[in-house]
């Protein structure tokens, strides 16, 4: 595209219209003298271009490009260009199909720029971009090169350099094309986000509210449509009842009336038949009365039956007391036969233990006896052999006096032996003959001792299960005994508690579970209940009464939501104040401020809470009462604390004075519930100790529940076992007293003897081997004497003296079990004598026994003796009566005639009553049958066109096929949430919801559009990315070519050349590099002015 014509036309120094055609294809110069307008066709060119920079046209505003600047009569400037566009790869975007392409450019004075593209119109974008897109942008910085320029040009950086190539390329346009492309992108992410704000903060909320009211419209309209038709079922069927019961035969009022008619006749009937039966009683009376008086026989002998019953009463009385006395004595005549068994036992136990004891100290004491024994003959036989004289006269003297009393040893050993072995071979003689008959004994005796071993091992069974039931005489009566006294206690105490809480009639507490299966626990109890007060803090009771003041009622509870029921479900009789644990906001003086008062009065001075006890649960609900006061001993303390101004707290003294540190003093007189907390703390600890005897009875009964069965079984085998040892104690007589068994007895006896000689025997055998040893050992000493005198006295010196040191240590070992000895003696004695005592008690029972049973015996022959007499009496008082027996049964027959017509009277005076209440209620219901109709009917205008369907079948008004008890219950349901949707629902709603559901479906299409946009501009800025960079290296090469072949043509041998900085590619900067011949110069410094 090429300047094929231009036509200036008051643009600065052409004043008319000036046209210039028929341009060179190769113009690329202007000539002519100075002043005749060469730059101002060069200005007339750019400012068609569109250039914005006033002062490369020489000019500071477009009124200067104004001939004479409009003065001269010309006020409007216009230059038009005509291009030739017949090259159709080189012409601009959307103008192919033009040959040529004009454009104008006109400015008016005092008015603004206009286009004009081939005669029309156009905004001064569309021309930019109508050059821009055949490269020419004349807003481009290095667009013209002016006068000067040449050497900025060499000193430009790469990046300034790569402008010149891009503005060469053209790509300036699409560089800012991108700028434009990405403010656009930018502006639709901010609508982008302005919508998303919109619909997510205003219009989603408001569209959800607006669905949630529509489907609560929807539900109301429902709900209307459902009470609508309901209420016309329900008044339909009151309707027709109210219907039925105008149209009630008027036959049951007058068989009503009539049945009244009848019932009075038959009243004044009956009343006259009593009245005659009345007479006839009278006239019976009369005549026994008459018989009775003819004697008073009948009456004597009915005191006589009534005297002999009290005696009779009065013998059994007394028998029952024998008895029950009887009984005791049993009962401790089993408990003594029981101690008696039990010391019986002990003192075997004791027996035995002593026995064992006596035993091991005669073996010590033999042991001692023979080590001293031994001792004194090794010393004696030591100082023979030194001195060669025995200590004891008429003893021989050393091994020979041993030796000869080891033979006598072994000798007596022998004889016993023999001896015993004789004995045994009679005693066996003897057993031989007699076994015959002492096995025929005990064949005749072998039923009995079967039985009795049978009887034994059933009483050892009995014995081994009372064992196993744990059973212990009395323990039944000590567990009755025991709840008899604790039901003793309980009511001690519930009397005196009763007592108490009449003088604090205030904490009387009572409230009715506000919901099924609630949790007591959850109410605490009143503040003076949840407190203790120390005995030693007793003093201060009146002070701490000032101190919590009314919040000593106050009830306190877990949470805020106990409390509202309470209040709400609770049935309370009076007003109280609520404290929930989880809510109230308690005030606790800090520890500081407490430290500072209690140096102020050492001793006088503490937090009214650290001198009551609580749990830990309710601690905040006693925090915030007693938890910011003081409890001062006097009023000088108290003053001193309280305005103290490191202290500033409420103070109360033990008198019940008050100081305020805002200045306020009360108190002066006792308030009317001193003593209210000393009360208070008694009742606690009464209410304490009947709760722990109520849980003590309470465990007690089980006890006695669960104890009771087994202690009836174990009373039932204890008297099996004692019926058990009476038979076994019978059997045993029963054997004892055979003569047979003294044959057996006998027998067992000598075989027991035969036994003991032969154990004697063995002793005796046993002494002969160490009389014989000690023989052998002796002669074998002597021997040793013999040969070596000195060694063998050395040996028997040292073995004296380890024998004298045994003998010592024996010594104290029996001593020690001496000293047992005598204990286990003192006991078995005491035990001994324990049975004994027991033994005479056991006696004095059973003789206390034997006399009551002879008692009990006399009072049953008196009370045979008396109830004869007393039959006798009654014999003849049965027969005066029957004399008088027709006249109770007449007098008895009058009597049941009049009570049944008296019953019946009051039967029909109660029929009567209930005739005339319904005569009266159907009068009253007729009436107000009367008056719904006529308000039904008045109400609701569509009975009178719909009561023909009343009940019929297929109908909306079919009272069969709907159970009209559940239509009223959900016609109730149904009012009640009328009423409540009714002021909650907004009727506009729909109207409402449709404009933002329409608002939304523009704002979300928009949405969509923007979005759609936003991709399509990304999408271009890349492929023009490309273009660029593709344009850009294309030109590069094409200006590069030229820009060498023009140094080399300018100044041959010479070469130019634009190349991208090292390391860098062309996108990044251009550098311009010279070679002068062969050598590349680093700088451009170094070339001539001319060269530059």
């Amino acid at each position: 595209m090429r300047v094929i014509e231009v036509i200036i036309d008051g643009f600065k120094s052409y004043a008319v219209r000036t046209v210039i055609s028929g341009w060179d294809e190769s113009f690329n110069s202007i000539t002519g003298l100075n002043g005749s307008g060469k730059s101002n066709i060069l200005d007339a060119i750019c400012f068609v271009l569109g250039i914005t920079n006033m002062t490369t046209v020489r000019a500071q505003n477009l009124q200067d490009l104004i001939y004479k600047r409009g003065q001269a009569g010309v006020t409007k400037a216009s230059v038009t260009i005509v291009f030739d566009n017949r090259d159709k790869k080189k012409s601009p975007i959307g103008f192919e199909e033009y040959a040529t392409i004009s454009v104008t450019r006109q400015i008016v004075l005092g008015g603004t720029s206009k286009y004009l593209i081939n005669g029309h119109r156009a905004q001064q974008q569309t021309v930019q971009n109508l050059f821009q897109s055949v490269q020419l942008n004349i807003n481009n910085p290095n667009f013209l090169i002016m006068q000067g320029r040449i050497t900025k040009v060499l000193n430009m950086k790469p990046v300034e350099i790569l402008a010149m190539i891009e503005e060469a390329a053209g790509t300036r346009m699409f560089e800012d094309r991108r700028d434009k492309a990405l403010k656009t992108m930018a502006k639709k992410e901010m609508k982008l986000q302005e919508i998303t704000e919109l619909l997510r903060d205003e219009i989603e909320p408001k569209l959800e509210k607006l669905r949630t009211e529509k489907r609560a419209f929807l539900d109301f309209q429902q709900t209307q449509n459902d009470l609508e038709r309901l209420t016309r079922v329900v008044v339909a069927h009151d309707y027709v009842r109210c219907q039925e019961k105008l149209e009630q035969s008027a036959a049951d009022l007058e068989g009503k009336k009539q049945r009244q008619k009848d019932l009075e006749e038959s009243a004044a009937r009956l009343k006259s038949e009593i009245s005659h039966l009345e007479e006839d009683v009278k006239r019976v009376r009369a005549q026994r009365d008459k018989e009775l008086k003819k004697g008073g026989k009948a009456q004597a002998l009915e005191d006589a039956v009534k005297k002999h019953s009290n005696e009779l009463v009065r013998l059994a009385t007394v028998m029952d007391l024998k008895k029950s006395s009887m009984a005791e004595e049993k009962e401790k005549k089993t408990a003594v036969e029981k101690n008696v068994s039990e010391l019986e036992a002990t003192l075997q136990e004791k027996t035995q233990a002593f026995e064992e004891i006596k035993a091991r100290f005669d073996a010590a004491k033999d042991d001692l006896e023979k080590q001293s024994q031994e001792a004194e003959s090794k010393e004696e036989l030591l100082q023979t052999l030194q001195t060669g004289v025995a200590s004891k006269d008429g003893q021989e003297s050393g091994y020979q006096g041993q030796l000869q009393d080891a033979r006598n040893r072994a000798t007596a050993a022998v004889t016993e032996q023999e001896q015993a072995k004789m004995k045994i071979a009679h005693l066996e003689k003897r057993i031989k003959e007699e076994e015959p008959r002492a096995r025929k004994a005990k064949e005749q005796n072998a039923d009995l001792l079967k039985d009795l071993e049978g009887l034994r091992s059933q009483a050892q069974k009995l014995e081994k299960e009372l064992g196993r039931l744990g059973f212990e005489p009395g323990q039944e009566e000590q567990l009755y005994q025991k709840q008899s006294s604790l039901q003793q206690q309980i009511r001690g105490l519930r009397q005196e508690a009763d007592g108490l809480k009449r003088k604090v009639a205030n904490i009387d507490f009572n409230y009715a579970d506000p919901t099924p299966n609630f949790d007591r626990s959850k109410v605490k109890g009143l503040v003076a209940q949840l407190f203790t007060l120390d005995k030693e803090n007793t003093q201060a009771g009146t002070a701490l009464e000032i101190c919590a003041g009314g919040r000593l009622y106050n009830v306190v509870v877990d949470t805020e939501v106990t409390g509202t029921q309470l209040l709400q479900g609770g049935k309370l009789r009076k007003r109280v104040t609520i404290i929930p644990l989880n809510k109230i906001a308690a005030f606790k003086a800090s520890a500081q401020t407490i430290a500072t008062a209690q140096r102020i009065a050492p001793g006088k001075v503490d937090l009214a809470l650290s001198l009551v006890g609580y749990d830990h649960e309710v601690s905040a609900a006693m925090e915030y009462v007693f938890g910011n006061t003081l409890i001062c001993a006097d009023a000088d303390t108290a003053k001193k604390v309280t305005f103290d101004p490191n202290v500033r707290m409420r103070s109360i003294t033990l008198e019940g004075d008050a100081y305020d540190p805002s200045g306020t003093l009360s108190g002066g007189s006792s308030p009317n519930s001193s003593g209210v907390l000393v009360t208070l703390q008694k009742l606690n600890d009464i209410t304490r100790q009947l709760k722990e005897a109520e849980a003590s009875l309470h465990q007690l009964q089980l006890t006695i529940a669960s104890e009771k069965s087994k202690l009836d079984h174990a009373r039932k085998i204890k008297q099996e076992l004692d019926l058990k040892s009476h038979e076994i104690k019978l059997a045993e007589e029963q054997i004892s007293g055979n003569s047979s068994s003294s044959i057996i007895q006998e027998v067992e006896n000598m075989k027991e003897t035969i036994a003991q000689l032969k154990t004697d025997t063995a002793a005796a055998k046993k002494r002969h081997a160490e009389a014989t040893s000690d023989v052998k050992r002796i002669e074998k000493d002597m021997k040793d004497f013999d040969n070596n005198k000195d060694a063998k006295l050395v040996e028997l010196q040292k073995s004296l003296d380890k024998l004298r040191a045994n003998l010592t240590k024996n010594a104290a070992s029996v001593k020690v079990l001496q000293k047992e000895v005598q204990g286990a003696q003192l006991d078995s004695e005491q035990v001994s004598g324990d049975l004994s005592a027991a033994r005479e008690q056991l006696q004095e029972v059973e003789v206390a026994i034997k006399a009551q049973q002879r008692d009990i015996e006399d009072l049953v022959k008196q009370q045979s003796t008396l109830q004869e007499t007393l039959d006798g009496v009654q014999a003849e008082l049965d027969d005066e009566r029957a004399k008088l027996h027709g006249f109770d049964d007449e007098l008895h027959a009058l009597e049941d005639a009049t009570r049944s017509k008296n019953a019946r009277i009051a039967e029909e005076s109660l029929e009567m009553q209930k005739l005339g209440h319904q005569v009266e209620r159907f009068h009253k219901e007729q009436q107000s049958a009367v008056q719904t109709v006529a308000h039904m009917e008045k109400e609701h205008d569509w009975i009178a066109d719909e009561k023909e369907n009343f009940g019929r079948t297929g109908t909306p008004y079919d009272f069969k096929g709907q159970n009209i008890g559940e239509c009223k219950s959900t016609l109730r349901n149904l009012t009640d949430r009328f009423q409540g949707m009714k002021k909650k629902i907004n009727p506009k709603v729909m109207n409402m919801i449709e404009s933002v559901e329409k608002k939304e479906v523009s704002l979300k299409h928009m949405m969509k559009t923007v979005i759609r946009d936003k991709r399509k501009i990304e999408e271009t800025i890349i492929s023009l990315d490309d273009y660029k960079k593709k344009a850009l290296q294309e030109t590069w090469e094409k200006v590069n070519g030229d820009f060498g072949q023009i140094f080399n043509e300018l100044l041959p041998g010479s070469f130019a050349k634009l190349d991208p900085p090292e390391g860098k590619t062309i996108s990044e900067g251009l550098e311009v590099k010279v070679s002068l011949g062969k050598v590349w110069k680093q700088s451009l410094t170094e070339l001539s002015g001319g060269q530059r």
